[in-house]
């Protein structure tokens, strides 16, 4: 049974549940939390270990009745139910891992004198200062153009929509079967060439 059953336990927990663990814990040490690789440590060796005594003692009293149980369609289930777990949390983390921003300005609006701060005509010193904070407190712009960017716009539309037709572009090509290396390597020279013409 050991052919049979890595073909349904390596999916579940080396495809599944370790990327999951991964995340979480990337997440969190992403913001200097030293609970992210802890928590992965944890969990992973406690969730491995749990499993690996509760099917030994199974699999022990069971015996070889165990093949009938394993017959209903258990191992189907148990490989679909871990596999939309895991395209939920992923999807879930595409939003904070994923993060794409445009540079460019679509648009560019000369804003009337009363609209914005004139900086040379404020007083010298800390009571310049104090002005300048008064007048942005009273809805003043502080350049005398109103400069909305494509990133702007995109997130007014749908937030990290960008970061998401992104992820479904590289999931479509890993299921045309382009290499993962390929994929990265093609995302390193965009964004190179994207920061380098200032689209990015």
């Amino acid at each position: 049974m050991m052919g049979p059953l890595a073909g349904i336990g390596d999916p579940v927990f080396w495809f599944t549940v370790r990327p999951i663990l991964g995340a979480l814990g990337a997440s969190l040490a992403l913001t200097g939390n030293i609970l992210g690789p802890l928590l992965f440590f944890v969990l992973w060796n406690a969730i491995r270990m749990a499993f690996l005594w509760y099917t030994q003692e199974l699999g022990y009293k069971a015996g070889s009745e165990i093949t009938k149980d394993m017959s209903g369609g258990i191992l189907q289930d148990i490989t679909k139910g871990a596999s939309i777990l895991g395209m939920f949390i992923l999807a879930v983390l595409v939003q904070r891992w994923v993060n794409i921003k445009f540079a460019f300005d679509v648009s560019k609006v000369q804003l009337d004198e009363k609209a914005y701060i004139h900086w040379d005509k404020l007083s010298d010193g800390y009571k310049g200062i104090q002005e300048a904070f008064a007048q942005v407190g009273q809805g003043l712009s502080q350049t005398p153009e109103k400069v909305t960017s494509f990133q702007q716009n995109l997130d007014m539309l749908i937030p990290g929509l960008s970061g998401l037709l992104l992820t479904l572009l590289c999931m479509y090509l890993l299921k045309k079967k382009v290499s993962p290396i390929v994929i990265i390597l093609a995302l390193f020279a965009v964004g190179i060439v994207a920061h380098y013409f200032k689209i990015m």
